[in-house]
């Protein structure tokens, strides 16, 4: 009987048999982690617009050099610290309509989604998040940590910061919504535009007031040149991947112990930067529905 070699074509983790995943991260052990959120994102646009580009990066990077994608998680980091400032002046009193998390839930959630990577056998993790604006200073601070301890290499970045000094990100403007008109064309109607003057409609909702200069032409040049330095980024961390398929099925497991250890550890380090307004950032007003949310303790 001859063994099937599977699908070469299949990249997304949830849909890989158990022999593919075993073949396909014996050729790359590299796996790519989506990271988004659904918040407003104008009236114009759908709400879950930085979750659909960072896993549009994840997927045509694996395409292109191999690995595979792990499910995308399309929740984050918003309402606290310096996030709610922002809601104030961008969104004012309106339901936002977010998938929005804590830091103190989100971080250490992100380094047990790190753990699991490693004892699947993958030994180079990168995660992109289409949402940005500062969080992801706090998901590199924890990605630093478990490298450290394991030896696992991770690159965590949002997607402006790899087409920096080419484009300029926004949020709702011209970059974002011609990523979107780009991705998906079906998810963005101007026609809507007016939709901000009726009564209990939300207002604004955070719309860039470039975004009526985006284009799909645009868009397309944004996320290949996203995809290009990706490429390139991940190019450069699989060279330091140590790893054999006999080594990974022998390893011994990372503990929820260990993990916990490096969570107290990086707690003990002092702030968060998204639990806590930016440096001279203008107070949330007393009477705003996203005061509460300005500073967060957390445990």
């Amino acid at each position: 009987m001859t063994l099937s070699s599977g699908n070469v074509n299949k990249i997304l983790w949830s849909e890989l048999l158990p022999f593919e995943f075993k073949q396909r991260l014996s050729e790359v052990p590299l796996v790519f982690l989506p990271l988004g959120i659904c918040e407003p994102h104008g009236q114009i646009s759908a709400l879950g617009l930085d979750t659909l580009k960072a896993e549009w990066l994840g997927i045509e990077a694996a395409k292109r050099v191999g690995g595979i994608v792990a499910p995308t998680l399309g929740y984050h980091i918003h309402e606290s610290g310096y996030h709610a400032r922002w809601l104030e002046d961008a969104v004012g009193e309106e339901n936002a309509h977010m998938t929005a998390m804590p830091p103190h839930i989100m971080l250490p959630f992100f380094l047990y989604q790190l753990r699991a990577f490693a004892n699947a056998g993958f030994r180079a993790i990168i995660a992109i998040s289409g949402h940005s604006g500062g969080n992801q200073f706090d998901l590199r601070k924890v990605a630093e940590a478990f490298s450290l301890e394991t030896g696992v290499p991770v690159l965590a970045l949002s997607d402006p910061e790899l087409v920096e000094g080419l484009y300029e990100g926004d949020h709702a403007g011209k970059y974002e919504i011609s990523q979107l008109l780009y991705l998906r064309p079906d998810l963005v109607d101007f026609s809507q535009l007016n939709r901000q003057n009726l009564e209990g409609s939300g207002g604004r909702l955070a719309l860039g007031d470039d975004a009526l200069e985006a284009s799909s032409a645009l868009g397309d040049k944004i996320m290949h040149a996203c995809l290009d330095e990706m490429c390139r980024l991940t190019l450069e961390i699989s060279s330091r991947i140590s790893f054999s398929q006999e080594d990974s099925l022998t390893n011994q497991l990372i503990s929820y112990e260990r993990i916990e250890q490096i969570w107290h550890r990086l707690q003990s380090e002092g702030q968060w930067r998204t639990n806590q307004p930016n440096p001279g950032q203008m107070p949330v007003s007393e009477h705003s529905r996203w005061k509460p949310f300005e500073q967060v303790k957390g445990k």
